[in-house]
This record gives structure tokens, C-alpha cells and sequence, in this order.
């Protein structure tokens, strides 16, 4: 088999927010199961006989994490795309069909959100092996639409004519792709028992699909091709021309391709889908308790029904109220109705206009080494918890306007201090001066943890000099 799943993994899912912010979205969470919901997209078609590896398209400042998150379920050497910038899903795809191209010209992608919840993925899974030779041999474009059980206004959706030919009447001939539709609209689409909801996921024979980009997208077409053909590959990641990448407009596949193809075709599907595309979508798709209540972390509540309420640190109590929504993160509150938890994007606007550090990061910033978290901050002093997981190390390098001292509170720290090389252990401490080049390792088998009292003038993440960087890291990335 050459079918290669493309798992896409640029979004923000700021609908999401607080829980989702860019430097830590909706895909990297564990929202339904145990598994993130990345991890969840790759183990779901993981047993279909003879599937290729999996090929991601993630961002240059979700790389670690997200191959962090591959290693954790056993795909160590997955191959992951990092676009210099995102400009949708149409470059996103054409950068996945140029790589594989280079494999076998007969490459086949089936291209999945990373962030979409599938239950019955027995049926997706055999959807996808029904659709496959039919790619194959007919290179037509398979969009897997979902069978719809109501008059959703949140989607969009995809009419479907007559069935491709006589050997696969469970296939399609597309029609029209419907927006977002008003209520009477989505109850007339549903009724006529013609339209599907769009999954955003698709199955395309690579060459075939770059041929009709070139034709029908040709700027697309060609920066994503010069992108490609100049890329430079970093171990398990592959870096596209920055300079060619960002002259391809940012346009979905379904407006660059699917719309004006006469290759396009629908299976519709009814497999237990939602792109959890919001916090009441969540709510839905959540366990809940014999009120309706979804609950994640420390709650008390009392006479509440039908609502949902996530904690991540602090005691929540709620108190005789229904329908809402309640997040409580270290270092925000939303709280709204079930009804109006799609406006969130607008409030998010509104902090991204303030830069407000709440829209890119948490409190507990995640690093390819481990993770800090900033605990208090004052005029001229900033103290953080940092945490190196066994065997990572950090940059060795210097600042310019900020000492450090470390006290160590779990596990043994191998410290370069300038030509010094020393192990400080649990309840021992060292000094760190301004502009001495220094390094913090963990040599042990358990994570370091460590609280880091900074003093200067001066505490931004800029402030430091690399002069030699384990992750390939150069000077400005994080």
C-alpha cells in the first residue's frame, strides 16, 4: 500500500481558549481520552494493513512538542514539515505531496485534521480501504463527509450527485459545497438527504493533486514546489524555503481544489465525528455526571446542571446555576454560557491586540529540555520552577543583563559555570553571575526540578546568548 497519512497540525483552536493558546493548542491536549487529540489522530488508522508512516505539518514553534508527542506513543523517527508561517490548508497539503512525490510518484495521502474526534474509528478505518483503490487507479480526490443527524449551523456542507460508476456505489460524484449554513437552510440541506457534513479530511493521489494546483492555484503551485525543492532537513524535521513558502496565499484546499475540480468525490460517513470545535461542542462529547455536568479537575458544586466546568490548579466551587461553562486555568478565568461559548474568538481578539501573554502561552512554558514556569516577578527580581527531563540539556550560554541563582529541589544537576563543570545536588545551590557562559543538564533518570531566582535589570526570554544549542536552536528560537 502507498497510502501515507498527512496529519495537519498548524491550528490554534482558539475557540478553545483559555485551555488552547498558539504555543499550546487544542491538538496537544488530552480533551476526550487518555491520548492527545495528535495522538489520537495517528493511532486511529495505525492498524490498517500495509498504511505507511505518518507524515505531519506542524509549526517551527510546536516542532519538539509535537515530536515529543510522537516519541510518547512509539514514532521515533516520524518525518515532520514545519512551515516557516501558516497559509492554510492548500500549501500545508501541497509541501506533504511534494515531499512523498519524492518517495514513490504513487504516493497516496489521506489528510487528516490533528485535532477532530472520531469514535467508531472501525468504520473511518474501513472507509479509508474502501476509498483507496479508487484514488488509486481512478486519481479522483475522496472527501469522507459525515452523515448528519441534525440541522448543525456550525459546519460546512457538501452536496453529492450521482455515485462515481456501477463498482462503487458508496461513492459520490461531488456537487456543491454549501457554507455555513442558517437554521431553515440546514433543515432543508437535511432533508433533501443529499448533503454531508465537511470533515476536512480527505484522500488524494499526491502527483494528480499538485497537477491540478499548478492548473488551478498555480502561485500555490509554484512557491510551495520552490519551498520544497530548497528545504533543508534538521534529523526527523524538514525545514521549506521561508522565502519562497510565504508567497503562497493562504487559501483552503476546498477553495484552491475541491471547488472547481471535476475530480472531486464524497463518501459520506457516520463514524462518530466532531472537530470539538468548541467548548460546548466539548460538553457534548464529554462524560457527565447524572446532571449533564462535565467535570475536570477539583470542582464542588452544588444544584448545577448541564454545565461545564474545568480546573487546572485551584479549588472551583459553583453554586445553583445551569448551562454554563466555567475555566479555570493558573493564570485565567472564562466564564460563559454554553450558548455563547463561540464568541470567545472575539475576546481572544481583543487580548492579541493588548499582546496579552495569555493568548500565545501558559504559565508552564513547555521546551524541547522540559518546562518552566514563572512563580513571582518583581521590579528588578523574576523566580521560576524549571524542570529538565532525564538527559536533556539546556543551551550553554550567557545573559547580558540578568544573574541566576539555582537551588536544586529534586535530582542532581551537572552545571557549566564558566570553566567549571560541577554536580549540585537536591538542597544545594550555585550561583550564576551576569555574562558568564554557563549550562544546566540532567544527568540523572528522574526530572530535575529546580527553582531559579533571577536578579537584573532585564528578564525577557531574549536575553540569551547561544553559543551551543543540543536542539539546533539558533539565536531568537525558542
Amino acid at each position: 500500500m502507498k497510502l501515507i497519512p498527512v496529519i495537519l497540525s498548524g491550528g490554534l483552536g482558539t475557540r478553545l481558549w483559555p485551555l488552547s493558546r498558539s504555543l499550546y493548542p487544542k491538538q496537544l491536549h488530552a480533551l476526550v481520552t487518555d491520548d492527545t487529540m495528535l495522538q489520537a489522530t495517528v493511532h486511529r488508522v495505525a492498524d490498517i494493513e500495509g498504511i505507511g508512516a505518518p507524515l505531519l505539518v506542524a509549526g517551527e514553534e510546536l516542532r519538539f512538542m509535537v515530536a515529543n508527542q510522537m516519541v510518547e506513543i512509539g514514532y521515533n523517527d516520524s518525518r515532520i514539515i514545519l512551515e516557516p508561517e501558516g497559509r492554510n490548508t492548500a500549501p500545508a497539503i501541497a509541501l506533504a505531496a511534494f515531499t512523498l512525490i519524492r518517495d514513490d510518484p504513487d504516493s497516496v495521502m489521506l489528510v487528516m485534521p490533528s485535532d477532530h474526534l472520531i469514535r467508531d474509528c472501525g468504520t473511518f478505518c474501513e472507509a479509508v480501504s474502501r476509498s483507496y483503490p479508487v484514488v488509486l487507479d481512478k486519481h479522483v480526490h475522496v472527501t469522507f463527509g459525515i452523515t448528519p443527524q441534525k440541522p448543525e449551523t456550525g459546519y460546512g456542507y457538501i452536496r453529492y450527485d450521482k455515485p462515481l460508476d456501477e463498482n462503487y456505489q458508496d461513492i459520490y460524484r461531488l456537487k456543491q459545497f454549501v457554507e455555513k449554513p442558517d437554521e431553515d437552510s440546514a433543515q432543508t440541506l437535511l432533508e433533501a438527504g443529499d448533503a454531508v457534513w465537511n470533515s476536512g479530511i480527505f484522500m488524494m493521489h499526491c502527483q494528480t493533486y499538485l497537477e491540478e494546483l499548478e492548473q488551478m492555484a498555480p502561485d500555490i503551485y509554484a512557491a510551495c514546489r520552490e519551498a520544497s525543492n530548497t528545504a533543508q532537513s534538521d534529523g526527523r524535521f524538514i525545514r521549506p524555503n521561508r522565502e519562497a513558502f510565504i508567497q503562497a496565499p493562504a487559501i483552503s484546499v476546498d477553495y484552491a481544489v475541491m471547488e472547481k475540480t471535476s475530480r472531486a468525490a464524497v463518501m459520506p460517513v457516520q463514524m462518530g465525528w466532531s472537530d470539538i470545535g468548541s467548548w460546548d461542542g466539548l460538553w457534548q462529547e464529554s462524560a457527565k455526571d447524572d446532571h449533564g455536568n462535565s467535570l475536570t479537575g477539583h470542582v464542588v458544586i452544588e444544584d448545577v446542571h448541564d454545565s461545564l466546568i474545568h480546573s487546572d490548579n485551584q479549588t472551583v466551587a459553583v453554586v445553583g446555576v445551569d448551562d454554563l461553562v466555567v475555566v479555570s486555568t493558573r493564570d485565567v478565568l472564562l466564564v460563559t454560557t454554553r450558548s455563547h461559548a463561540h464568541h470567545i474568538r472575539s475576546v481572544v481578539g481583543q487580548l492579541k491586540q493588548q499582546n496579552h501573554h495569555s493568548v500565545y502561552h501558559h504559565t508552564i512554558v513547555h521546551r524541547p529540555w522540559g518546562s518552566y514556569q514563572t512563580t513571582d516577578k518583581g521590579e528588578r527580581f523574576q523566580t521560576k520552577r524549571i524542570i529538565v527531563s532525564p538527559g536533556e540539556k539546556l543551551s550553554l550560554q550567557k545573559h547580558l543583563h540578568r544573574s541566576e541563582h539555582w537551588i536544586i529541589v529534586q535530582g542532581t544537576a551537572l552545571v557549566t559555570c564558566g570553566d567549571e563543570e560541577m554536580l549540585v545536588h537536591e538542597n544545594e545551590s550555585v550561583y550564576i553571575p551576569k555574562g558568564v557562559v554557563h549550562r544546566l543538564e540532567n544527568p540523572g533518570k528522574i526530572p530535575l526540578q529546580l527553582i531559579e531566582v533571577q536578579s537584573g535589570a532585564y528578564f525577557g526570554e531574549d536575553d540569551i546568548v547561544r553559543q551551543e544549542d543540543f536542539y539546533g536552536r539558533a539565536q531568537g528560537q525558542n
